[in-house]
């Protein structure tokens, strides 16, 4: 069988499972069993051998059972690195990608230089790592801390800063700031904390409710449960003028704002994610 015939097969199959762009998906499938980009897979159009099709036969048997596509590959790019996922951590997303982008800028802004030097970030929630990754190798002299409460998710980013490379960084296990001391002292706190309602968790699309761990999406009652924690006890952890930045989730802001209000910081600003959602938060502490 040739590959563009095997691409429709896939995508047939695909679609009666109920994914969404399943020719698309079909192709990334095909192009990374066979190791061929997008170009030469149609240029050559060549013959699947006995080892190809087993392969993509396993592919799409699990993709077929819903687990994300990130899981069966082993892996995603995010902010130019190669992130190992896995059962246990959850998937970068673009959102978190973009609010790195904002991050770097807001530092930028601050006259932080190229390398960082001497600054401290404290990356909490840190799952597969990408974020103090991404931020640790942007400022290569800096100082970045990861927090989670998983060692499944802390395995899978002392991986990934070994296969990144990066070793201004290190990573502690526990909830939030518990593993932390109280002389610590930090120039950036940032986080992508879970964010979802605890009644909407198993509403999620198959991919999310079904294989990603709950721990990291269930964000409590009213999905503010972590906001609270983080925004009340920041303040200890901070530098004068520190800043913290968060993701936030549909519909948080406005519950996000008037904690931040409440407890005393300033600038607080509120940027919008690709599709108009406000996604993204910031915020700066003064004594």
């Amino acid at each position: 069988m040739k590959a563009t015939e095997k691409i429709r097969e896939i995508s047939e199959i695909l679609d009666s499972s109920g994914i969404d762009d399943p020719w698309k998906e079909a192709e990334l499938i095909v192009m990374h069993a066979m190791a061929m980009d997008h170009v030469i897979l149609y240029r050559d159009n060549p013959e699947l051998d006995e080892s190809h099709e087993t392969a993509l036969n396993e592919i799409v048997r699990r993709r077929s059972l819903r687990e994300p596509i990130q899981y069966i590959f082993g892996s995603c790019e995010f902010f130019g690195l190669r992130i190992m996922v896995g059962s246990g951590v959850l998937v970068p997303r673009p959102e978190t990608e973009l609010m790195v982008e904002k991050t770097v800028e807001f530092l930028r802004d601050r006259g932080v230089g190229v390398r960082g030097q001497g600054l401290s970030i404290l990356d909490l929630c840190t799952g597969s790592g990408c974020i103090a990754l991404a931020l640790a190798r942007e400022f290569s002299e800096a100082e970045v801390t990861g927090v989670d409460i998983s060692g499944a998710a802390l395995q899978f980013a002392r991986d990934n800063a070994a296969i990144n490379k990066i070793d201004n960084l290190s990573f502690l296990q526990g909830s939030l700031f518990e593993p932390l001391t109280s002389a610590q002292k930090y120039d950036l706190v940032i986080s992508n904390p879970p964010y979802i309602k605890s009644e909407e968790v198993g509403t999620l699309m198959p991919e999310v409710s079904q294989w990603e761990p709950h721990n990291a999406l269930d964000g409590g009652l009213d999905g503010l449960s972590y906001y609270r924690q983080i925004v009340e006890t920041a303040p200890l952890y901070l530098r004068e003028n520190g800043l913290l930045v968060m993701e936030l989730g549909d519909e948080c802001s406005v519950g996000v704002v008037d904690m931040l209000e409440c407890c005393g910081y300033r600038q607080i600003d509120v940027f919008k994610d690709f599709s108009g959602t406000e996604r993204i938060i910031k915020a700066k502490w003064t004594r």
